[in-house]
């Protein structure tokens, strides 16, 4: 199992969007915090299996620290998502 984190941000009229650092044009968003995880996991899992059709090799995860310490990243709550 791998761990890649996405970043759950939200403007004050917006809903919840969710991006991913690692994998960058990855992005998701949801009207409530549930319903963008949940959708961030499903566009997650689409964008790797794309990814593993093309023949592309996935990137290493990121850890907490390295995403978190871009300041592009720091207005992100983190969410950490599971992919076989």
């Amino acid at each position: 199992m791998t761990c890649y984190i996405g970043l759950i941000r939200k403007d004050a009229d917006s809903d919840f969007g969710v991006d991913f650092p690692d994998f960058p044009g990855c992005v998701s968003a949801g009207s409530t915090l549930a319903e963008a995880q949940q959708m961030a996991k499903e566009v997650l899992l689409g964008h790797i299996a794309c990814m593993r059709e093309d023949g592309e090799a996935l990137p290493a995860p990121s850890s907490l620290e390295d995403i978190m310490s871009d300041p592009e990243n720091r207005d992100g709550s983190p969410v950490v998502i599971e992919v076989d």
